[in-house]
């Protein structure tokens, strides 16, 4: 199992190694200007390289949420996902958020929900 780090900052080019592969080629978000604003976020590292990463953004009181949540192809379907996000239900509640969120994918249902959380009505509105 990989090196779970909390709060690290990755350089640029680490965030954007592990973005590419993990989002199908997608640019990477500045996470130098994200990252300082989050209840946490942790990384998961493989022989000091950023193989996972998972961001818990929060409203400064009680809910906080999961995004982002990020593992390097080669190396899905081992746990590091579930890792991560154990990890980030753990820190989450330790740093004083009572609700946790995460928005997911039809796909993702079962992953979610094998980490503890359950399904609600939400709404989204894109801008």
């Amino acid at each position: 199992m990989p090196d779970i780090r909390i709060d690290p900052f990755p350089s640029p080019d680490e965030f954007g190694a592990l973005w590419v592969a993990a989002w199908d080629g997608a640019q990477a978000p500045d996470f130098a200007r994200i990252l300082p604003r989050s209840l946490a976020h942790l990384g998961a590292y493989d022989d000091g390289r950023l193989i996972g990463f998972v961001n818990v953004a929060w409203d400064g009181g009680i809910h906080a949420f999961i995004l982002d949540t990020s593992v390097h192809p080669d190396l899905r379907r081992q746990g590091i996902a579930t890792a991560l996000v154990t990890e980030a239900v753990r820190i989450a509640r330790e740093r004083g958020a009572e609700w946790l969120h995460v928005d997911f994918e039809p796909h993702l249902t079962g992953f979610y929900r094998a980490c503890g959380f359950r399904p609600t009505e939400a709404g989204l509105i894109r801008l």
